[in-house]
């Protein structure tokens, strides 16, 4: 394609085809090299950023803070879990109006997978073919994991969704579309700006265009993001009004309290949908509490300890019938059966060999 890119230093990287694409920039695959420990990297462009010049200064801190305590430890481990802004660049000799800045970064394709192709059926089965209910536990305490200790050190992501995330058949989960978060490097506070609909926490539907999030917003996104991991892939929040009132968006339902795990009877949902039942009772109260009208919502540590209980040994049983069923010892029996008869079945068969699913220890 001919696009290139250049650091500070002069370094130029050559960039190949797109690989990705979300409301602010483009991300492409790089053709050469690493940095530092030689993983392969790609490339994230900003064509148009609302200010250029503060969109410089936030790469620029964010490549600083990489060396800094509060993200070194963020940063440790592997596979990586951030794809954190390793190298800022521009466009080869753009120095006006056509210039487009943006950063090199670690691919998270050669660790993870697509955080959503754990939330459908089909993409579960062709892409993650031994993922069961215990597999989407893990997902989900990786990923209350990975937000409290970025809450800690003072991060806020803000546009937390499924697709600033990636997944591998374990269950560690990635991150990325750092360059969008919230933060302060004592001098400037750099604002969150972005927000998706169906994971903006009620209090910021209707806010005006710069109203800033903050660590309850992040939590009520975790909070639908479990219930997606733990439901089959199911938004909390569907489902057409019972009222009798048109179906308009997850953000209506949000902003009218419209969920199933709050009031039955607030929304119709298809009986082929898991049931809602299948939950262990510390999960189901803490979905009540995060999606209630208290809006005292469970904070990342607190999703962390319950799903780690969870995981706990004897915590998880396998159905006689599909090894693959996986649920809490809590429930009698297999709701995932359950839901097979009527219509769907979201763990279905045995794995890509043929072979049952085990339950999971915890790593």
């Amino acid at each position: 394609m001919g696009l290139t890119v250049v650091s500070g230093t002069g370094h130029t990287w050559r960039l190949t085809e797109q690989i990705g694409s979300g409301a602010e920039g483009f991300v492409y695959g790089v053709d050469d090299g690493g940095v530092d420990d030689g993983r392969p990297l790609v490339a994230k462009l900003v064509p148009d950023p609302p200010d250029p010049e503060a969109y410089r200064r936030r790469v620029a801190r964010l490549v600083r803070q990489r060396r800094q305590p509060r993200t070194v430890g963020l940063l440790s481990g592997t596979p990586v879990r951030l794809a954190w802004p390793l190298i800022p660049v521009r466009t080869g000799g753009g120095t006006g109006s056509d210039r487009v800045d943006g950063y090199v970064m670690t691919d998270m394709r050669h660790a993870y997978q697509p955080f959503s192709r754990l939330l459908t059926v089909s993409t579960r089965t062709a892409f993650l073919p031994r993922a069961t209910w215990a597999t989407a536990l893990h997902a989900a305490l990786a990923l209350a994991r990975l937000l409290g200790e970025l809450h800690t050190e003072g991060y806020v992501v803000g546009d937390l969704k499924p697709d600033n995330l990636w997944v591998d058949e374990t269950g560690r989960v990635g991150m990325a579309d750092v360059d969008s978060w919230q933060f302060t490097d004592g001098r400037e506070v750099f604002p969150g700006r972005m927000r998706t609909p169906g994971y903006t926490a009620p209090e910021r539907i209707g806010a005006p265009a710069g109203t800033p999030p903050d660590t309850a917003s992040d939590e009520f996104a975790l909070a639908v993001l479990v219930h997606q991991l733990l439901m089959a892939g199911l938004h909390p929040f569907a489902g057409h009004p019972a009222d009798g009132g048109d179906y308009l968006s997850y953000d209506d339902n949000v902003a009218h309290g419209r969920c199933r795990i709050v009031d039955r009877t607030s929304v119709l949902l298809p009986r082929s949908v898991p049931p809602a039942d299948l939950l262990p009772r510390r999960l189901a109260e803490l979905f009540r509490t995060a999606f209630g009208p208290a809006r005292r919502r469970p904070t990342a540590a607190e999703w962390a300890q319950a799903l780690a209980a969870e995981l706990a040994p004897g915590r998880l049983k396998a159905c006689a019938v599909n090894a693959r069923h996986l649920h809490t010892v809590e429930r009698p029996w297999c709701p995932w059966c359950d839901q097979a008869e009527r219509g769907a079945d979201s763990y279905p068969g045995g794995d890509a060999d043929g072979h049952p699913g085990r339950p999971q220890e915890e790593p």
